[in-house]
Formats: structure tokens, sequence, C-alpha cells
């Protein structure tokens, strides 16, 4: 790889999208961040300034997969040096009052786009992708469509195979359970639920949205050399490995 590296970064708007541009601007194994959002994300542009970090937000107003796909195709084609792609994009909040063809229009038809349009570039060969613990495309499709239902894991699997086989060459895809630090997680659960750690699942335990956005920028500078799919056991042990 060379000694330039950009990312590219979809879905920063988001409580895990703000943690990984905090940690993009800390780190100096990245020259410059590019953001796809609807909107200018003020926090981000702040926090760029800061670190003395470039940041260019390329505005996608009308957030189609086809408007997505352009606007991805030609960021990453203006940059020089390596890309590395990240994408945190999903609906954290309100999927039970989405019918399932509404979820999958942002989940799986924006991810798609995005994972495609890196992989045309020809300049991206991975792309961390972040989905959700229990994700399973063969789930119901019935049902309520909140966080952890069956319609939800399906949604999230679905988006994962979208990715995996239109997307770069090598997909890592982070699978949290309960996050720390989501505005969408209540707070009596943040509080409570890492006092049953000892009896939870090790794939299932909560993790912190810095935790997440770490593990992820791991892989993007140590490429894995296939696609993988990490737990919470996996980004710990991705993060210790980046400290040593």
């Amino acid at each position: 790889m060379s000694n330039k590296r950009t990312a590219i970064v979809l879905g920063g708007s988001g409580s895990v999208g703000a943690a990984l541009l905090r940690e993009l601007f800390r780190d100096d194994g990245f020259d410059a961040v590019i953001t796809l959002s609807r909107r200018s994300l003020p926090e981000s542009v702040a926090m760029a300034r800061a670190a003395g970090r470039a940041l260019t937000e390329k505005l996608v107003p009308d957030m189609t997969p086809a408007s997505l796909a352009a606007a991805t195709l030609e960021a990453a084609r203006e940059v020089e040096g390596d890309v590395e792609g990240f994408s945190v994009l999903g609906i954290g909040a309100g999927t039970a009052k989405l019918t399932l063809e509404q979820h999958r229009a942002v989940d799986v038809a924006l991810n798609e786009a995005f994972a495609r349009a890196l992989r045309d570039s020809g300049k991206v060969r991975h792309l961390a992708f972040m989905s959700a613990a229990g994700a399973d495309p063969t789930a119901k499709a019935g049902g309520g469509g909140a966080a952890g239902m069956s319609r939800y894991n399906r949604v999230k699997g679905e988006s994962e195979d979208a990715v995996r086989a239109n997307g770069p060459a090598v997909v890592s895809v982070f699978r949290p359970a309960m996050i720390i630090g989501s505005r969408h997680t209540p707070w009596l659960l943040e509080q409570v639920l890492p006092l049953f750690s000892f009896a939870t699942p090790a794939k299932y335990k909560s993790i912190g949205v810095d935790q997440i956005a770490k593990a992820m920028i791991a892989t993007a500078k140590h490429h894995p050399a296939t696609s993988a799919t990490y737990h919470y056991p996996e980004m710990m042990a991705l993060i210790a490995s980046a400290q040593r």
C-alpha cells in the first residue's frame, strides 16, 4: 500500500459514524476523509479542523442508489493513493414503523450501490461494513421490524449478501450487538446489560461506538486476505492487535 491513504465513509451522521470519523481524524494512517451524505455534517467539519485533517463532504441530496453510486465513483476516482471504504449506514431507529421494502431501500439498496461503485472505481480493494448481530438473510420476513426481530435480521442479512456479492474483493462485516454510546440505545439498557456480561454469549456482548470504529479501522489498515465476519470477540482482538 502507498503512504497516502484516504477513507471514504457512508453513514457518517449516525452515532457509530461520528465515532468512526473521530477515530479516522486521530489516526496518522489516514491523510484525508471523504464523507457521502445528504447534507453537511458540521460536527465532522469541526473535528477535522481541530485535528488538522483534510475532509471533503460529498453531498448527495437525492440519496437514491443511482445518485449515490455516481457520487461514490466520482469521489473515489478523484483521489490519489489508496482508498479505503467504510459503511456504517443503516436505519438506526424506527424500523418497526417501516415496511420491509422501506427498510430494504436504505439498508440493502444504498449499501449495495455504494459497494458496487467502490468496486467499479478500480481503486478500492477493501470495504469495512457494519451490519448487526443476528443478521440472517433466511430469517422470516413477516412480523415486526424492530431491531433484533426476525424481519430486521433478514434485512441486515440481505444487506451483507448484497455488499459481498457486488463490492470490493474483500469485505469485512462487523456485527455488533447492543451498541453503547448510540443515541438509539436506551440509557437504562446501557447501564444494566453490561452488569450481566458474564452470562452473555461472547458474540452478543455490548460494545462501544468507539470500539466498533477502532476495529473497522484496524482491518482497513491491515487488509485481511479474505472476507470475514467479526462479532464482539473478533472486534476486541482487532483492537488489541492494533495497539501492539
